[in-house]
């Protein structure tokens, strides 16, 4: 090896590295979100819940601005009412689910997981999204 040259690319070896860490600790930091929302009712006042910063900055909601009060009452399970939250991200969630499931699998496996979206995929998804911030908005 030449002097100066960097050492040759190493990958760290070790527990934190492996592929089910990083989804083995998401779903860990949604138990533990999940056990404090279900007794938080973030539809009251004076709990430690932060605010959306996009509706805090501009007054709208996001596509995703309900979330929080949904993930409640589902914990509760009333679905009614998390419908009336964000009717999108409910009918969202089994795909996120899925691919929340797959990535834990995967890294359980020990392989590496990302899913991978096609152009036209990620335009559909910032369109329905675009066209969900536009529509709940304006009624």
């Amino acid at each position: 090896m030449p002097a100066g040259a960097p050492p040759a690319a190493r990958r760290p070896d070790g527990p934190l590295h492996h592929p089910a860490a990083a989804p083995l600790g998401a779903l860990a930091a949604a138990v533990a979100g999940s056990f404090y929302l279900y007794g938080t009712d973030p539809h009251q006042s004076g709990h430690w819940l932060p605010r959306c910063p996009f509706n805090w900055l501009t007054g709208l909601l996001c596509p995703a601005c309900g979330g929080t009060r949904l993930a409640y009452d589902l914990l509760h399970g009333d679905v009614l009412r998390a419908f009336h939250e964000n009717a999108a991200l409910l009918l969202a969630s089994p795909v996120l689910l899925w691919m929340s499931g797959r990535w834990l699998v995967e890294g359980l496996r020990g392989r590496r997981w990302r899913p991978v979206l096609s152009p036209r995929a990620q335009y559909a998804v910032l369109t329905v999204a675009a066209l969900w911030t536009i529509v709940r908005n304006v009624r």
